[in-house]
């Protein structure tokens, strides 16, 4: 089957459908984007990682990564194979350097561990031909309607927006100050949209 390369073109939280985060990845020289509803914890993850954010201590993820490149274990590729009811399916692509084995991991997890280790991510194209959606010109994909949308199985709660939390009210030195508290405290989904408002209050 035709694999298709992907990119991770966003992640963000539904203004109309509570406790519910968005991952969009998008086909590489193309217009069809992929979006796959995830938990909270698996969001964290991911944008901890596209943010270049360094946690007290080690999340899960970073574990996995340090406990791979102790013992020389890399993994080459994720690649989205199937989509049941629903429910994406993903394999980690790894390998010793001699040898090559697949890992099923849920898809969140999978794209986590793919921006830690700089893998490739892919799907197929049957995949992309049944739950993609193709976007005019280079307009971002706004998520309104996320019924439809394939999601993650056991997706947690998430918080809600930073309006809701008052951080509109703060002043760049207090946002600073609360983001760097929100980090030592590993509070990294309070921490992503503090960093949303000071990028916002800074392209303003």
């Amino acid at each position: 089957m035709k694999k298709v390369k992907l990119d991770i073109v966003g992640l963000s939280y539904s203004q109309t459908q509570s406790g519910a985060y968005a991952l969009v990845l998008g086909e590489v020289n193309g217009r069809r984007r992929l979006p796959i509803i995830i938990g909270a914890f698996e969001a964290q993850a991911i944008a901890i990682e596209i943010e270049k954010m360094t946690p007290s201590r080690p999340l899960t993820h970073d574990l996995f990564k340090s406990l791979a490149d102790t013992f020389n274990l890399s993994i080459q590729e994720i690649i989205i194979y199937n989509l049941v009811d629903g429910v994406f399916y993903a394999k980690l692509i790894c390998t010793d350097g001699k040898n090559t084995h697949e890992i099923d991991a849920r898809t969140s997890d999978a794209i986590a561990l793919a921006v830690r280790f700089n893998a490739l991510i892919y799907t197929y194209e049957f995949i992309l031909a049944s739950a993609g959606i193709v976007i005019e010109g280079n307009d971002f994909l706004f998520l309104e309607n996320m019924d439809s949308i394939a999601k993650e199985p056991d997706a947690d709660s998430l918080p809600t927006s930073t309006k809701s939390q008052g951080f509109g009210d703060l002043t760049l030195e207090e946002l600073q100050q609360k983001l760097q508290e929100a980090i030592a405290d590993e509070a990294y989904e309070k921490a992503a949209r503090l960093r949303d408002e000071l990028n916002k209050r800074g392209t303003s």
